[in-house]
């Protein structure tokens, strides 16, 4: 094997283990060990969100959606949340679907409670709020604007 070849062969092996590095950050929890354990919100709305859109606490990322599946008694939305091992929360927590903004994805925010209890895996958070459309807000500011303008007068 000529020096080329090695030097080809090295880099190449050090291009994949950077890619693969890459894969598994941007993975996030889904690929890391440990596992977690589960809980479901039931949305009127969940827009905006889908399987391993990113679960955040106080801006920080502890878990995946796994799951997204409509219940046909309810017609909510009902998500599987998988969050980290370390993270408990009081059951009277809430979730709430935010966007990253204007043209960014959303996320689902948690926010917890104060009681003394936690939910126990595979719980049902109760406190849930769905996704606003942007598109809907809108168009009501847009309403608003056009029932406060003054009538034009008849020349």
């Amino acid at each position: 094997m000529s020096d080329d070849s090695r030097a080809e062969l090295i880099a190449g092996a050090v291009v994949l283990a950077v890619a693969a590095g890459f894969l598994a950050f941007a993975a996030g929890p889904r690929l890391m060990p440990g596992g977690g354990y589960d809980l479901i919100a039931a949305f009127p709305n969940v827009e905006g969100i889908e399987k391993g859109s990113e679960i955040r606490l106080g801006g920080v990322p502890v878990g995946r959606v796994t799951e997204i599946t409509l219940n046909p008694e309810t017609y909510y939305a009902e998500a599987r949340l998988r969050l980290q091992d370390d993270i408990r929360l009081p059951d009277d927590s809430a979730a709430v679907i935010q966007s990253d903004g204007l043209l960014g994805g959303a996320y689902l925010e948690l926010q917890p409670g104060g009681s003394p209890e936690n939910l126990a895996p595979g719980a049902e958070i109760e406190d849930v709020q769905g996704a606003v459309s942007l598109l809907s807000l809108m168009m009501k500011f847009v309403d608003s604007q056009a029932d406060d303008a003054p009538p034009e007068e008849a020349q």
